[in-house]
């Protein structure tokens, strides 16, 4: 079986975790063979709406990485060509009632400590920020942090931008590691052949839990199915991503069950995406007709106009859930040489940056740039020191 010039790593996975790892391990020095069964961001990155957001992350680990990561997308969108669709519009965040509005403001407070903006905006002073929202509501919060981006350009590019450092190997299906005598990673094994390298990053999103039983160590990542509703082309009707404030619950929760909240954001292209729902049925991609009632009946309770809109089409994707909430960042200390940047949920897109910084921190023997024990790989198993 043929073997190919060794790398320095292989990421496997083209989503934009793993562009983004390999972007900052090329500006690192290193050589990077990117591997994917698949095509670049052909699995949860292309079926996300890309969100990059601060708005919905209680103090912790995770809202330090999103801060970190806004200011890094910054960065990036003054290097990465205008097709990304970087843009920071912020987010409004509404609520129905009073006590909706009590908790939204108990939250942001929490929130800005941890070095958060949030502007609370009555509720008569909403319809300045969005025209077309619906009457009656209590108030909201704004975040101007929160942005977007379009997540399968910004993959694209990312990986373009790593130049010829790095390699890409597309529909090519990782089928096991290679270890040496000691156990440490001396590459993968494909249908195609065998890659080397003496590191590997797990960057397979929802299939990462997969990749490191190949590895004999156990990642309990699991696929958590979401629904977007694509309305035809419109003039800018909503100018913010706005969502009803039980999505931050939703965002959350560990139930299995079914839920939806009213997430709804227009595009610099025209259409409007209308989320959001969290349901872990496995891989079942199966049409669900009631989700997509109740996010019509979400977008149109917050936005009227969009009950005369038609939508033109509806696509799903899998979110790689891991039970804490928290991504897999970093080496994995059972198998010297794999490190993980997996396990996002939903927050992949807006997170990738600084998990493709903190990976190539790792790589090069540098610092990386917050403490990164929270997102330990093997704390399923072993309990963090």
């Amino acid at each position: 079986m043929p073997t190919r010039k060794p790398s320095d790593v292989i990421i496997v996975g083209a989503g934009v975790v793993g562009a983004a790892c390999a972007y900052y391990a090329a500006l690192g020095g290193l050589s990077v063979t990117v591997v994917d069964r698949g095509s670049v961001a052909g699995g949860t990155t292309g079926a996300g709406e890309g969100n990059l957001l601060v708005s919905d992350k209680e103090p912790g680990p995770e809202l330090e990485l999103a801060l970190l990561a806004t200011s890094l997308w910054r960065e990036l969108a003054d290097v990465l060509p205008a097709r990304i669709e970087y843009e920071t519009k912020g987010g409004l965040v509404v609520a129905a009632d009073e006590t909706g509005t009590r908790a939204l403001r108990a939250f942001a407070a929490r929130q800005e400590k941890a070095g958060v903006t949030a502007q609370e905006i009555p509720g008569d002073r909403l319809h300045d920020l969005e025209p077309h929202l619906a009457p009656g509501l209590a108030g909201g919060f704004l975040y101007p942090q929160d942005a977007q981006v379009m997540p399968a350009h910004a993959a694209a590019h990312l990986l373009r931008a790593g130049g010829d450092r790095v390699r890409l190997r597309l529909d090519e299906e990782v089928t096991g590691l290679l270890t040496g005598a000691a156990g440490e990673i001396r590459g993968v094994r494909t249908a195609k052949g065998e890659l080397h390298a003496p590191y590997v990053v797990n960057a397979a999103g929802t299939w990462g839990g997969a990749l490191a039983e190949l590895a004999g160590v156990h990642l309990p990542v699991l696929p958590r199915r979401g629904f977007v509703l694509v309305t035809e082309p419109l003039p800018r009707v909503v100018r913010h991503k706005v969502y009803a404030a039980d999505y931050v619950a939703d965002v959350a929760s560990d139930s299995a069950a079914l839920q939806t909240s009213a997430v709804v954001e227009g595009t610099p292209a025209g259409p409007v995406l209308i989320g959001a729902s969290r349901e872990r049925v496995g891989f079942d991609r199966t049409l669900s007709t009631e989700v997509l009632g109740r996010l019509a009946a979400g977008a149109v309770g917050l936005f009227p106009v969009l009950g005369t809109v038609r939508a033109i089409r509806t696509y799903l994707g899998f979110r790689p859930y891991l039970p804490d909430h928290l991504p897999a960042i970093g080496p994995d200390p059972r198998v010297p040489g794999l490190l993980h940047a997996c396990g996002h949920e939903g927050a992949g897109i807006g997170l990738a940056p600084v998990t493709g910084l903190i990976v190539a921190a790792c790589l090069t023997g540098g610092r990386p740039p917050l403490d990164i024990r929270p997102f330990r790989p093997d704390r399923f198993t072993t309990p963090a020191p």
